[in-house]
């Protein structure tokens, strides 16, 4: 331990309180000065090129792997958790998804709250559903074999592996989702708004 005298304590003192008043830079790091950056001079030019439609974005490859495997063969990765209970078979799922091509990253389908019936999905989805909770998100490698198959689907070619970011938003049982139903038929009983709606 270092010891000062009264003196010597009073001069370190009288040197690093203005040190110590004086503000840090945001990063908390010494000041140091910088050198200008060079500002790109030329402006952007105008591209002409017509966009092809429907817009198809291209997931990076990094993003179309996935880390662990079931023993039927479906990969997953858990990118957040979810809580509470999984959906069963039987049950309807409010997802958010993006569902892109495993090869090349071609995005074929995406939708946003989007109810599916648990068991009414190709079976590696069907299976990734189960696996997941209310608010969790995951990535599903699907392979062609619990996907279309042999068959062509739409945008995806036959024998494709597919890959899925899905979102549990939320799910009801079947008997919910019959209750739900009724409800909404003895409503339909009621008188409507002449409204037209779109």
């Amino acid at each position: 331990m270092i010891s000062f005298s009264n003196a010597s304590h009073r001069a370190v003192l009288a040197v690093m309180l203005p040190l110590l008043a004086a503000p840090l830079p945001a990063s908390g790091a010494t000041a140091r000065k910088q050198k200008p950056r060079a500002v790109a001079s030329a402006p952007a030019k105008a591209n002409n090129a017509i966009i092809a439609l429907p817009l198809n974005p291209v997931v990076p490859s990094g993003q179309r792997l996935c880390s662990a495997k079931t023993p039927s063969g479906l990969g997953y990765t858990m990118l957040r958790p979810g809580t509470g209970a999984m959906p069963g078979q039987s049950d309807v799922v409010l997802v958010n998804y993006v569902g892109y091509l495993a090869a090349t990253g071609a995005v074929f389908d995406q939708g946003m709250r989007s109810p599916l019936p648990v068991n009414g999905v190709i079976p590696g989805f069907s299976q990734g559903l189960q696996m997941m909770a209310r608010s969790g998100i995951a990535r599903l490698c699907i392979p062609a074999a619990m996907g279309y198959g042999t068959r062509n689907s739409g945008p995806i070619p036959a024998n494709s592996d597919l890959v899925f970011q899905v979102e549990v938003v939320d799910f009801k049982t079947a008997a919910e989702v019959a209750s739900m139903n009724g409800a909404q038929a003895d409503g339909a009983t009621a008188p409507k708004d002449a409204t037209p709606q779109p």
